[in-house]
């Protein structure tokens, strides 16, 4: 047994988009489920309130930095069940939105953390923060990273030899299901689910400490913008990958949902103090090897879709 042996969790939700009282009571259940195995730390995903995707239903959206919902639901599970529980939602404060990280300790203390860099569409709805998502918790040093800041190094340089555990979160979409592109689509597909599943392990190598990861399932309606400012929009149904994982500090998956699984939770029993030597950090700007296709999307979505955040912003719409 180690010195701090918890048993941990992870969600895997399904949720709705624009649909924040029904995400709510989504999460409660299974934050429930949870409590119910035992759990003492309590990983939700990354936009738990709702769905991301370029669509009218996900307007208006953010909540307030305090007396909100989701952070009301978050510290009441905490406090009420003494239990570590996280996940982010959108965040307004001042004239801005952030993807913001929340974590509650047992004793109703929140830390945040803002997510640097808003993946592809998602710079339709916040902008970029600036914290380096480390939390001092009685449960020890945690890092919290989401979706493509967890294959980012830089993520790496800011959390290297200061957690002794990670809770990450990730809302990852599948390539558009409806645009039928032949082999090339198909093979894009297949390696970008490959490269979801394998980061929460490769995150935990990098930093030599286990991971608490939780993610969405379920199929997403919405729009690809195709020039700055949203216009010509192009239909897509994609889907959430899953891939909740709870890993070792070596990489090695201890629990997992497939997308394939549903909705649940899974749940180990982990040592928080399990920590390993770390490889050498890579100096790419990406952890992993991404295709082209993938890099020529990501430019071309933060190019089409930042000038949509301007105008949700004008029109007080975010």
């Amino acid at each position: 047994m180690g010195s701090n042996m918890r048993r941990v969790a992870a969600v895997q939700m399904k949720g709705r988009q624009g649909d924040i009282d029904y995400n709510l009571g989504h999460v409660k259940e299974l934050a429930m489920e949870a409590v119910a195995q035992g759990a003492e730390v309590i990983s939700l995903p990354e936009f738990f309130t709702t769905t991301i995707v370029l669509h009218e239903e996900v307007k208006n959206c953010s909540l307030p930095e305090s007396k909100n919902q989701a952070l009301d639901l978050l510290i009441d599970i905490a406090t009420t069940h003494h239990v570590l529980i996280g996940g982010s939602y959108l965040e307004r404060r001042g004239t801005d939105v952030y993807n913001c990280y929340v974590l509650v300790q047992p004793n109703g203390t929140v830390t945040r953390h803002d997510k640097d860099i808003p993946t592809m569409v998602e710079n339709a709805f916040y902008v970029g923060g600036q914290t380096d998502g480390h939390h001092e918790t009685s449960y020890g040093r945690v890092g919290t990273a989401m979706c493509w800041e967890t294959i980012r190094t830089q993520t790496v340089h800011r959390l290297k030899d200061r957690v002794d555990f990670l809770m990450t979160g990730s809302h990852w979409w599948t390539t558009a299901s409806n645009w039928k592109l032949g082999k090339i689509w198909d093979k894009a597909d297949e390696q970008n689910r490959r490269l979801m599943f394998a980061t929460p392990g490769k995150l935990a190598r990098l930093l030599g400490v286990p991971n608490i990861h939780a993610a969405h399932c379920g199929e997403v309606e919405g729009h690809f913008a195709v020039f700055p400012g949203g216009r010509g929009k192009i239909p897509a149904t994609t889907s959430l990958i899953g891939e909740t994982q709870i890993t070792d500090s070596n990489g090695n998956i201890l629990k997992r949902l497939s997308a394939e699984d549903g909705v649940g939770v899974i749940s180990a029993d982990i040592d928080l103090d399990d920590k390993r030597v770390t490889p050498t950090t890579p100096n790419d700007f990406w952890i992993p090897n991404l295709s082209g296709l993938s890099k020529l999307v990501w430019l071309q979505q933060r190019w089409a879709t930042k000038g949509i955040y301007q105008q949700l912003k004008k029109s007080g719409n975010l």
